[in-house]
């Protein structure tokens, strides 16, 4: 079989070249809502439902025009200071940073912060130059690459919230390249030498490392995303080209709709944000990746010439098992957590900790604290970048309602919940979230939905609960076993919610509570693990949830409960679980992956 050719939809490749499959291989893009400016080499940030559009090149010649996506539409936001094209931007949606471009007349240094509303001066970039690579957020901005002086630039530049200081130089000079991730964790992509790069470098808040290359060398080409789970889109040429970078390698996923060559972008790896292009346009368009594919075909077909057959990837659940990953630097419970085994997040704990770590896959790092020290408190999110921490209890022994984002560098106190609680369960991202149950009694029936800006309250449960397992989005959750309320007495019970009830679906198999550990992204693809009871046992218990029934899977290596506590990985796919007690307070984490295998298709 000399030249493989698709096969519903799978690509077909030689064993040789067979690799673990990722839910981003089934993203798609689809049409968003048009700007109300079409332009072109125009600034980008935020995310995919809180977008951000800046300057740029409309007609008859540059704009300072601003504008804020909500997930459907654009509306105005305050004009920038300077009017210029070929600029950068990174941040959110209030609180974006732009830097560099090009005036109508030369390059500029300039900078400009923007808090939701209007845009203020900054501190200038040490050199002025245009279609720099960014990264990072409004108080920990990344600038690389570039325009200016020549026409290519190695320069690095580190924004603090006030002054850029010059960071390590790019191994590759060039300008009009993507980047994604944080001021410390950096990924810059493409661009042009010139000739065009597919060189690929990530920064470790010191020095760029070479890694590997795009498999479409371009320059103009957007990205989004974290180091290790970016996305890079559009450019020249391959204008409608889109890879998917998983930390080690770039993979070719679905095309855009509609070609992007000097447009902007915004949004994480599995739901970004394209907009603007050449020639001057407002074309938006929004990439969507499930959380997880179906428990089988989660992968690609491949052909075996050798044998006449064809086999397809499969990840089994029941295949999953757990095995030990880097410990805390400190021994913890009643934390919260976010993201999956190679990129997460645990912060808060008892008795009212505010500390931070991160983990990359294979250690954990303190990074800055809460704001609001706090145990037994919920959370949403993807990753180490991006987090939302909520409720809990703080001192002294009051029940929170306090809301903190981070951005991969620092956490924001943002808008409160209605009802403060400890003990209720998390689900969603940081800009759409749910938290349900908890404790005080009045509460363990409340439901609160968190739409990136406020929280309201919606549909209660049908049993009241605090210290369960939960899991999923905002609009597509579960949540099961725990402490039953009137009762208090340890359930099985499990319920979902589409967004507008909740249902009641089939019980876990063992009854347990104590803030067992979850992970999934939807409600039908959840673990629950650990946790405390009948009696007076520790659980090592894990069940996995298809949208079915709960099936016992592998133990936990070390029975614990009220680790760290949130909707992290992916369900059956990944899993991580950081501290605890055994009873006794351990530091120790273990991650949970399923082996990927070949699975032989009958030919006839």
């Amino acid at each position: 079989m000399s030249k493989y050719k698709e096969i519903k939809g799978f690509k077909v490749q030689t064993l040789s070249t067979d690799t673990a499959a990722s839910a981003i291989d089934a993203g798609t893009w689809s049409s968003g809502g048009s700007l109300n400016v079409a332009r072109r080499n125009l600034g980008g940030a935020g995310t995919q439902t809180a977008g951000l559009a800046f300057g740029g090149e409309a007609t008859p010649g540059n704009t300072a025009d601003t504008e804020e996506y909500n997930g459907s539409s654009w509306s105005e936001g305050g004009d920038m200071g300077t009017l210029r094209k070929q600029l950068s931007g990174c941040g959110t949606q209030t609180a974006g940073l732009a830097f560099g471009g090009q005036s109508p007349s030369a390059k500029v240094a300039a900078t400009e912060e923007y808090n939701g509303s209007s845009w203020t001066a900054g501190g200038n970039l040490g050199t002025a130059r245009k279609l720099i690579g960014p990264a990072g957020t409004q108080t920990a901005g990344l600038g690389f690459g570039g325009e200016g002086p020549g026409p290519t630039n190695s320069a690095t530049e580190e924004y603090d919230g006030s002054s850029w200081t010059s960071g390590g130089a790019l191994n590759t000079a060039r300008q009009d390249l993507g980047g994604a991730g944080t001021q410390t964790a950096g990924l810059a992509f493409g661009g042009a030498t010139l000739p065009v790069t597919g060189v690929t470098e990530q920064y470790n808040g010191t020095a760029w490392t070479e890694v590997n290359d795009l498999n479409t060398s371009r320059y103009a080409v957007r990205g989004a995303g974290t180091q290790t789970a970016a996305l890079a889109f559009g450019g020249s040429p391959g204008p409608t080209e889109t890879e998917a970078w998983d930390g080690t390698s770039w993979s070719t996923v679905a095309e855009l709709a509609t070609p992007v060559i000097l447009g902007a972008g915004a949004g994480v790896q599995d739901a970004a944000l394209a907009f603007g292009d050449s020639p001057i346009s407002g074309v938006t368009q929004e990439w969507t990746a499930p959380s997880t594919f179906t428990k089988t075909n989660l992968g690609q077909v491949y052909y075996n010439s050798g044998s006449n057959a064809y086999k397809v990837t499969e990840q089994p659940v029941p295949g999953g098992s757990w095995s030990s990953g880097g410990a805390l630097n400190s021994a913890k419970g009643g934390t919260a957590g976010t993201g999956t085994i190679t990129s997460a997040l645990v912060f808060g704990g008892s008795p009212f900790l505010a500390e931070t770590e991160s983990y990359d896959g294979s250690s954990w790092t303190e990074v800055n604290d809460l704001n609001t020290g706090r145990r037994n408190l919920n959370s949403a999110g993807v990753s180490n970048t991006s987090a939302l921490a909520f409720a809990g209890y703080s001192p002294p022994n009051v029940r929170a309602t306090v809301t903190e984002t981070w951005d991969g560098s620092s956490w924001t106190e943002v808008n409160d919940l209605n009802t403060g609680r400890s003990s209720g369960n998390g689900a969603g991202t940081q800009t759409a979230a749910l938290l349900f149950g908890g404790s005080p009694a009045p509460t363990a029936f409340n439901v609160e939905s968190w739409d990136g800006t406020n929280w309201t309250e919606v549909a209660e449960l049908n049993q009241g609960r605090v210290q369960g397992g939960g899991a999923g989005a905002n609009t597509d959750a579960i949540m099961f076993a725990g402490y039953g309320y009137p009762a208090n007495s340890l359930t099985a019970n499990a319920e979902i919610y589409n967004g507008t009830s909740w249902t009641e679906v089939a019980n876990v198999n063992t009854a347990r509570a104590e803030d067992l550990g979850s992970s999934g992204r939807t409600s039908t693809d959840v673990l629950g693990f650990g946790g405390y009871g009948p009696g007076t046992t520790v659980q090592a218990l894990t069940e996995y949830y298809d949208g079915t029934s709960w099936t016992e899977v592998s133990d936990l290596s070390t029975a614990r409960y009220n680790g760290a506590r949130g909707p992290s990985g992916l369900g059956g796919k990944d899993a991580i679980f950081a501290g605890g007690y055994t009873p006794s307070l351990v530091a120790s984490t273990e991650e949970w992956t399923v082996p990927v295998t070949n699975k032989t298709i009958t030919v006839s």
